[in-house]
Parts: structure tokens; sequence; C-alpha cells
């Protein structure tokens, strides 16, 4: 398989990953969007391949959840069938961790000294619930130290892409309003626009890690590189694509 739309950040240099975008809407890397699952299986794999030739993913079923599964052993990749989690952490070389997504936020944590990975899903539940420090804290249980993991987020819908409405905004602490943005009024009602980008990387500073970056790609507006499922939607599409990002130990 060939043509990979792949972003790498120096943040996670030494450290097999890759943030896939969707090669013009060609790639397509979630069981539940468009395309036989077969296909999708062996494109996964084929991505897998290229972050870490001879490397078997571990990618989970993802549902917006704070959970995370501690790898040792590659499941079978399939739509049915693979542990229900929102991050993946592992110690095993040979393994590739991988998680999709298509508006949310994709989180690759490396702690390069201790040889010790993961991959969160943090949409804005996953997020407020916890995704994210529950990554770290499966990641020290195998070794990694808060100083010395790196994380690095991909390409996730940008604040000016992200309206919401008041209940949205309701389910956030006080000290949160600091992420939403006035936007003007619609249909009567108040909106904002959400820095999903901003509360992630707020959280990740909170959970005591230094060593964080966002690649500041916006899925919604870069039509020909990542699928969006906020712009599938509001376009009336059946269905939408999502993109998959990946992290590898050497």
């Amino acid at each position: 398989m060939t043509g990979f739309q792949i972003e790498r950040h120096p943040l996670l240099e030494g450290v097999p990953h890759g943030f896939f975008g969707s090669a013009g809407g060609v790639h397509q890397f979630g069981f539940g969007g468009p395309g036989e699952g077969g296909e999708v299986r062996m494109l996964r794999q084929a991505a897998a391949e290229a972050i870490r030739p001879g490397g078997v993913i571990a990618a989970p079923h993802q549902v917006h959840s704070p959970d995370v599964v501690t790898v040792s052993a590659a499941w079978d990749d399939s739509a049915e069938g693979r542990p229900v989690a929102d991050a993946v952490v592992t110690a095993t070389p040979g393994i590739v961790l991988g998680i999709v997504t298509a508006d949310c936020g994709p989180i690759l944590f490396a702690d390069a000294e201790a040889g010790v990975i993961g991959a969160a899903h943090a949409g804005w539940r996953g997020a407020v619930e916890g995704v994210l420090a529950n990554t770290i804290a499966a990641m020290e249980a195998l070794g990694a130290t808060r100083a010395n993991i790196a994380g690095v987020l991909g390409p996730t819908i940008a604040q000016a892409s992200y309206e919401v409405d008041a209940p949205f905004r309701a389910r956030f602490s006080a000290d949160a309003t600091r992420f939403f943005a006035p936007a003007p009024e619609r249909d009567g009602a108040a909106r904002w626009h959400f820095d999903l980008p901003g509360f992630i990387m707020a959280q990740l500073a909170a959970a005591g890690l230094s060593k964080i970056a966002d690649t500041g790609r916006d899925t919604f507006s870069h039509v020909a590189r990542y699928h969006s499922y906020r712009r599938s939607t509001q376009g009336g599409e059946a269905n939408y694509g999502r993109q998959i990002s990946m992290i590898a130990l050497t």
C-alpha cells in the first residue's frame, strides 16, 4: 500500500509514529466508516507496516470512554471483538498502537527512556471524564515517568470550526470557560466556539507533562487531507471516514 500521508512530530523523534491523513479521501481507516471491512483491515495493517515493518496493530473499539487497555499481545484487528476502550498503552516491542478519529483529538505518548508508549482518543466527553490522565497512569504502571513522557496532539477540529450550544457548554466546569469564545447567535440562541485542542493541551499540562505539543491541524477545514465528522454531518453525508494515528516501539 502506497501513497500514505503521514505527519510526524520532532517531540517523538526516535519513536516510530505517525498521524495519517486521508490522502484526498482515498484512505479510510475506521471499521464504522465507508468501505468493506476487509479492505479497511488491510489498509490498517499496511499503515502499521509503514510505521514499524513487521509490526502488528492493536487498536481498540472506541466508544468515547475514559477507559484504557494495557496491551501485551495484539488481538485480531476486525470490526467485532476488539477490546472496548479509548486508549491503549504498551511496553511490548512489535505492537503498533492505533486510534481512529474524525474531529476528536488523537494523542500519541512516549517515554522513550522507559520503553513505554500510549495512544488516546479524546473527544470532549473522554477528555472531561479523564481518558488522558488514565492513559498517563497506565503508562506509569508499566514503568514510565511523567517527567519523561512526551505527548503530541494530532489533527483535531479547531476552535473556529467547532460551534456549540448552551447545553454543551453547561457540561464543563466554571474553570473551563476560557475554552469557549462567543459566536453569533443562531435562531435566537446563544452559541460558542469550543477550543477542544486547547482543552486537551491544558489537561496534559495539568497532569504534569512538560513535553507536549499540538500539530495545529484542523480536521474540519483541511478538506483534502482529513476526514471530519462535523463536516460530513453538515454536508448531509450518510457516513464519514476516519483517520488513524499510530505509535510503536523500536
